[in-house]
């Protein structure tokens, strides 16, 4: 700005938004930035008298949080000899004007707009003791709408009104800063349509078109996707009349339901882990009598050969495996009793380390185990675990055996155990493979009860839905890692010994 037609046209400029029909101090925010645009300045600041006489608090452009004064004589500079003028109002010093930078004409300038900016200041000063000058005079309709004002604005929920022309003519706060973001002063007038373009026109229209038509409230859940993740809100339309008479606006709330989802899905997670209860009583003595069966006959055999002294050392081996085996498959079947009926179980000192080499020397006659290859990083020094040997012998068994079944010919399987690296009260136990991993979208079912990723025949759906059930019997944690075509690592957190 170099003419005195520039300096005209930004008292214009800083006119308009001084009459704006927002509140003062917006009207006054909007002045400071134009004025920063029209001298070109580097900074402009404009201090304001606070309500209680004793400070001055600064609206800048740019904005600059938190800068204050005790006293008129104390407002900081805000640059080496920058132009200043005081804002004066019936004779009061209500505030200071300053400008650092810009064209040549700020000194011309500065009078002028100090002149108009000060009946606003007071205005602002005004405008935040109104609630007791409302008082004063008698004026409770302004002061009940003053607070409904701000109740709205303080709703944890985005809250918009909009008439039978589908204009805005009300938007909260918690719109503001909602996932779009847009300032009250950039919707209210304008079409629901325009300001919410992610969403069809014609699906919006109907939606509001039934509220108005019928008086009934329309709920509605949506997803949104984000950078951060997935998230749920619930969107609600509700009828308003003004006069009692037809609907003449639709109040539309919007509510973040994500964590509400999150917990609704535990608990139907644990509402189906349940049904495993259900089945195990059911199934108990059809399944212990043939096992029952096979430990008589395993045992029966040996007695003949011992008797016959046939029997060679590997044929003990397999004889004694198989009693050894049934009774532990005994010990599973009546422990599927604990999802419906639980019952203590003893809980010693458990070192992880030998915990997977027990499981190892179980799994190696597994007709995939030689087709694969195992590592093992195990911490020699990992403080032992509190838990149930039987039980986590049982869940390292599955997670395995589910990991070689994921695998090609030649994969990987990799075993690990660490101390957490959060909470140093907990130790881990990783399970990795190479497998063909989890689909994204099946990851959250993998623990529900007969779900299964194997192919018809290959699985039951119960494996996994039985290691979780142990895993939170035991006070820990079962995560899951998995990204299609590179593979799976299932991790068991679990709570340590106390000493």
């Amino acid at each position: 700005m170099t003419d005195p037609a520039g300096l005209l046209a930004l008292l214009s400029s800083v006119t308009i938004r001084l009459n704006a029909d927002v509140r003062p101090d917006e009207a006054l925010q909007d002045a400071v930035d134009a004025m920063r645009a029209g001298f070109g300045a580097e900074r402009v600041a404009l201090w304001i008298r606070e309500p209680s006489g004793t400070g001055y608090t600064c609206l800048a452009s740019p904005w600059v949080a938190g800068l204050r004064a005790a006293a008129f004589e104390y407002i900081p500079p805000i640059g080496p000899g920058a132009p200043r003028a005081p804002l004066r109002h019936a004779g009061d010093l209500v505030g200071l004007l300053e400008v650092r930078g810009g064209t040549g004409t700020v000194g011309d300038g500065l009078p002028l707009l100090a002149g108009m900016l000060a009946p606003f200041c007071a205005a602002v000063e005004l405008a935040e003791n109104l609630a007791t000058e409302v008082a004063a005079r008698g004026r409770e309709v302004e002061t009940q709408r003053l607070l409904t004002n701000l109740v709205i604005d303080q709703l944890p929920v985005g809250l918009y009104v909009v008439d039978r022309e589908y204009r805005i003519v009300l938007w909260n706060r918690k719109r503001e800063s909602g996932t779009q973001g847009l300032r009250r002063r950039d919707v209210i007038g304008r079409t629901v349509f325009e300001v919410l373009s992610r969403q069809p026109a014609e699906m919006l229209r109907a939606s509001f078109n039934e509220v108005f038509e019928t008086g009934n409230t329309r709920q509605d859940e949506v997803e949104v996707p984000s950078e951060a993740g997935t998230r749920w809100y619930r969107n609600s339309k509700l009828p308003l009349r003004l006069d009692g008479g037809a609907i003449s606006h639709v109040i539309a709330l919007g509510e973040d339901v994500t964590e509400w989802k999150a917990v609704q899905g535990q608990i139907l997670q644990s509402e189906k882990l349940a049904a495993i209860g259900q089945l195990a009583a059911g199934v108990m003595h059809e399944i212990n009598n043939p096992l029952a069966t096979i430990g008589a006959c395993g045992a029966a055999l040996q007695g003949r050969l011992e008797d016959s002294g046939a029997a060679d050392s590997t044929m003990l081996e397999y004889c004694s495996m198989i009693e050894h085996e049934v009774e532990r498959c005994t010990q599973i079947v009546n422990g599927l009793l604990d999802f419906s009926r639980p019952k203590s179980a003893t809980r010693v000192k458990v070192v992880l380390g030998d915990l997977v080499d027990d499981t190892l020397k179980l799994i190696r006659h597994h007709e995939r185990f030689r087709q694969i290859t195992i590592d093992t990083a195990l911490d020699p020094a990992l403080p032992p675990a509190l838990g149930n040997r039987e039980q986590l012998v049982q869940l390292m068994l599955a997670l395995m055996i589910n990991a070689i079944d994921a695998m090609d010919v030649g994969g990987r399987l990799t075993l690990r155990t660490y101390r957490h690296a959060l909470h140093a009260d907990e130790v881990v136990l990783e399970v990795e493979d190479t497998g063909h991993g989890i689909p994204r979208e099946r990851v959250g079912k993998i623990f529900e009860p007969f779900y299964t990723t194997k192919a018809p025949g290959r699985g039951t759906g119960l494996g996994l839905s039985i290691c979780y059930g142990i895993v939170e019997a035991h006070k820990g944690r079962l995560e899951v890692d998995s990204l299609t075509g590179r593979g799976s690592t299932f991790r068991v957190v679990l709570p340590i010994a106390p000493a």
